[in-house]
């Protein structure tokens, strides 16, 4: 699929960009594979990196904020992976325009950038918390679910196509709660902190991530967000995963913290498509060209859910056990942690 194409992941350096990479250059042989990031230390880090020594990589140092330079990025790509934006919770809260400026501003960039020079097709990732948003970071990345959708539209004559991937928390990426609390419990903290004992989230492998996304890139014609059938996990489970025993203790839901998270909305039930593995949700707006979702471009047939349905992080019918995320913790270098080891002095 992506031999002998040109290849841009935009946040390149981050957790995503790299195993999106690294699994590219082991699959194929991309023309060239652009890494393009705003942060120059961290492309130094991953140059360092036996795994990203290839002529095929091409670091550039820009901003998504900056459309001339994405520009000068993607002369000569087919496939580009959005995968930049701001996306700690509280952060945006308290720096609201410096989270539009990213997420909103840049995905305009990205889109006119993309269809100046001719790309293929681009996937965008989403978040779990662009469904029914109630802070501020969900609420950019749904906006930015509604560009990249009716970009398509905007690309008139151009071949350039684009669609959206939206999944749950990744586990143990930079910045999540599995390396949180394993730092917590090295500092030997009392307790661990929970912000609601009954809290659930959606949970997948960064693998897996980056494997639904390349899937998609053979699925999509445009306009779809493509949502992965992933399980839940209950807050306490991982608790319990990372530190049999350990104690907790309640801090209260921080600012924009949803209870559970949804990722197929009940108002958009009329727009969902089930398929063996995972959801679409159509445009809500029409296309020029008609397009029928139902027939995916690997020959994959779907069909309508439920008037109402909603696939939230509670109601999933599939939850992991406190063994099955102790393995999954175990794949990323998490070990649990013994009550009596952690609270040595």
């Amino acid at each position: 699929m992506l031999n002998d194409k040109g290849v841009l992941i935009t946040g390149g350096t981050g957790s995503f960009g790299r195993l999106f990479a690294k699994t590219i250059l082991e699959r194929f042989k991309p023309k060239r594979l652009v890494i393009f990031s705003r942060d120059e230390f961290k492309q130094f880090e991953m140059q360092q990196l036996p795994e990203y020594q290839s002529p095929l990589i091409r670091f550039f140092v820009g901003d998504v904020r900056d459309g001339e330079r994405l520009r000068q990025a993607m002369r000569g790509i087919d496939y580009v992976v959005h995968a930049a934006a701001l996306k700690q919770v509280p952060t945006a809260e308290y720096n609201p325009i410096e989270c539009i400026k990213t997420n909103v501003d840049g995905a305009t960039n990205v889109i006119n950038a993309a269809i100046a020079c001719e790309v293929e097709k681009v996937i965008a990732l989403s978040t779990d918390k662009a469904a029914n948003p109630i802070n501020l970071y969900g609420a950019t990345k749904l906006c930015s679910d509604k560009l990249f959708v009716a970009a398509n539209n905007m690309a008139g004559g151009h071949r350039t196509r684009f669609a959206v991937c939206r999944y749950g928390n990744v586990v143990g990426s930079r910045g999540s709660v599995v390396p949180y609390f394993a730092k917590l419990l090295a500092e030997k903290i009392e307790a661990l902190p929970v912000t609601h004992p009954e809290m659930t989230r959606f949970w997948i492998t960064l693998q897996d991530g980056v494997e639904f996304v390349m899937r998609n890139f053979q699925r999509m014609q445009g306009g779809e967000i493509f949502v992965p059938k992933i399980p839940s996990m209950r807050i306490l489970d991982l608790c319990e995963s990372m530190a049999p025993g350990f104690p907790t203790k309640i801090i209260g839901i921080r600012p924009g913290e949803k209870l559970h998270e949804v990722m197929c909305p009940a108002d958009d039930s009329h727009l969902t498509l089930e398929f063996d593995d995972h959801f679409v949700i159509q445009p809500s707006i029409l296309f020029v060209d008609a397009v029928n979702f139902a027939i995916n471009r690997l020959g994959e047939r779907g069909g309508p859910v439920r008037q109402g349905f909603e696939y939230n992080s509670n109601n999933n019918p599939e939850f992991l056990s406190v063994e099955e995320l102790q393995q999954l913790n175990r794949s990323r270098g998490f070990e649990p942690v013994l009550k009596a080891q952690s609270t040595a002095r």
